[in-house]
Formats: C-alpha cells, sequence, structure tokens
C-alpha cells in the first residue's frame, strides 16, 4: 500500500472513531464550551480535527489535510457535521470499512510472500464461547502440526475494535453487532437461560417478570454480549436492568456464577457457563430467555471467512 494513502487510511480510522460512542452506536455531540463564536460546517470541522490531532499525536492542519485528500481523492463528503455532531456520510462509511480490509489483506499478502510451513491464527471470543465452549476446536487445531494460534478473549465491543484494527482474523461472538458492516455465519444455537443457587424458589419454573423483579440481577460490564442481549429483550418490554430491585455489575464468570450459588442474586447465562453443576438452579422467564445465535465475525472482501469455517467447521449449523 502507498505509504501516503497508508497515512490517509489511518487518519480516517482515527477520526471516524469520534464519530461513535464507546459502544459504536450514537454519534457525540460537541459540548457547549467546545463550540467555536461562529457554528458553521467548517468551524465545526476544525473542532473535530482538533479532537482527532490530540487522539493521533498529530497536527490539526495534517489532519484536516488527510481528510480532505480522501475526500477529494473520491468526490464524496465523508463526514457531516450538522446538529454540532460528528457522524459518517455512507461514504464514509464504505470507505472505512475499505481501509479495515486494506490494512488485513496487505498484513496477510506480506505473510504469505515470507510463507512458512505453518499457519497462524488469530482468533477472538468472547467470554462465554472462549472459556466454556471452543476448547475442543482448539485442541484440534493445536494437534495439527506447525499451527499456531493467539486466542483472545474479551467482550464484543472490544474484539470488534480488535478485528476492524486488523489484530484478529476473525472473532467468535454471542452479542449484537453490525451484520451490514460485517461478513459472518451461524455457528450454532446456544440457550441462554436464567440461573440461580439450587434452593432458590425459582429453580426449576418459568418465572413472570413481577417476580424477577424482586430480584438483585448480577449482570456483567457494557460492551459485553452476555449483557447485550439481555439489555435488548429487557428493553423490548419496556424495561431496564433499574427495573430490579437491585442489580451488581461484575466482569467475571467464576465471580457471577459463585455469587450466584451462593445465593446473592440471579443471572441470566449461557447454558454452557454453568453445564451440569448441581449447585444451580435454572428457569426460565419468556421472552428474555430461549436460544440465541453465536456468530463467526470478520471483514468484509477477505478470506477469514474461509479460516473461520475451517477452524469451526464441526460446530456449524
Amino acid at each position: 500500500m502507498e505509504r501516503r494513502f497508508q497515512r490517509q487510511l489511518t487518519v480516517l480510522k482515527g477520526y471516524a472513531a469520534l464519530a461513535a460512542d464507546r459502544r459504536g452506536e450514537r454519534p457525540l455531540r460537541l459540548r457547549q464550551e467546545d463550540l467555536p463564536e461562529r457554528e458553521g460546517p467548517e468551524t465545526l470541522a476544525a473542532v473535530w480535527y482538533g479532537r482527532a490531532a490530540e487522539a493521533l499525536n498529530l497536527s490539526q492542519p495534517a489532519v484536516s489535510k488527510h481528510i480532505q485528500a480522501l475526500e477529494a481523492q473520491y468526490g464524496a463528503k465523508l463526514f457531516d457535521y450538522s446538529g454540532r455532531r460528528l457522524s459518517r456520510t455512507r461514504a464514509g462509511e464504505l470507505l472505512e470499512q475499505y481501509a479495515s480490509t486494506l490494512r488485513y489483506n496487505e498484513e496477510k499478502l506480506i505473510a504469505a510472500m515470507h510463507a512458512r510451513p505453518e499457519t497462524l491464527l488469530r482468533i477472538g471470543a468472547t467470554k462465554s464461547i472462549g472459556d466454556y465452549i471452543l476448547l475442543p476446536e482448539i485442541r484440534r487445531f493445536l494437534s495439527a502440526p506447525g499451527n499456531r494460534l493467539t486466542f483472545l478473549v474479551d467482550n464484543t465491543a472490544r474484539l470488534l475494535s480488535q478485528l476492524e484494527a486488523g489484530e484478529l482474523d476473525f472473532a467468535v461472538l454471542d452479542g449484537i453487532f453490525d451484520k451490514a458492516r460485517y461478513d459472518s455465519f451461524r455457528v450454532r444455537m446456544e440457550p441462554y437461560i436464567g440461573v440461580c443457587a439450587r434452593s432458590h424458589p425459582f429453580a426449576g419454573r418459568e418465572v413472570l417478570l413481577d417476580e424477577l423483579f424482586r430480584e438483585r440481577l448480577i449482570l456483567r460490564e457494557e460492551g459485553s454480549g452476555t449483557r447485550n442481549i439481555l439489555e435488548r429483550e429487557l428493553a423490548q418490554q419496556g424495561y431496564g436492568p433499574s427495573a430490579f430491585a437491585d442489580f451488581a455489575v461484575v466482569s467475571s464468570f467464576k465471580l457471577i456464577t459463585e455469587l450466584t450459588a451462593e445465593g446473592f442474586g440471579v443471572s441470566f447465562l449461557y447454558a454452557a457457563v454453568v453445564g451440569d453443576d448441581p449447585r444451580f438452579g435454572r428457569f426460565s422467564c419468556p421472552p428474555l430467555t430461549g436460544a440465541h445465535e453465536l456468530n463467526a465475525v470478520f471483514l468484509k472482501h477477505t478470506d477469514a471467512g474461509a479460516l473461520a469455517r475451517r477452524f469451526l467447521g464441526r460446530m456449524e449449523g
């Protein structure tokens, strides 16, 4: 990739990162104290260029020069500044996706040109999947001579960020992601259940929402796929975690399961996390519980899908 173009794409991705909040859902809005005396597209753009320059450790003129050069090259506006917000245009979204794909394919090309008799896979997985579901596939892959593996376990939001940065070949997710932005295929359906202590009155029952909300909810941190699914299902009923009598945020499955087994609250987890452990009771609470997709997710227009299918082939369906 030509170096100047590579720098432009790096600046583009850094600038585009300001166009979404930390959960990648909404554009950020300038605070009143950040606004220039005279508002307009050019003056607002200058403020955003300044923010990007700080994040990228570049000068403001360098950032504006790179963005303007890309807009001139493609003959399209890449960002919109209306309503004091920075948001990507459709052209900006397409170019950002292309930048991620280009970087990934270039790295794979360089690796192929210096080929060694081995296969390196860089895989990400959410905690439910990485810690409780994929061990047989990892064993099978590492049993073959010459196979090398980098396996990262993290929450959905951070895995998608690493995927965009070209640090992963693919990620296996249980959470919500933009299916228009990435290529993907369903690996399998996994039961999503209510979990409580074995002696809890909910054990073995179907529970109503009114009953459920009298309990303490133990849930994962923001950005977790397990939490995103629960919040989505609650939101469809007009509720959020605050509907519960109390809730505790815990990022460790080990702590969540220990606290739940000891009766400190209830949780919603994939069935694989608790398995057949006799310390737990299981309950259903439609529509919060049910089966959800586990998906292999990768950048568009790359060969990563073929890598994912070879690694996960026995699970797919």
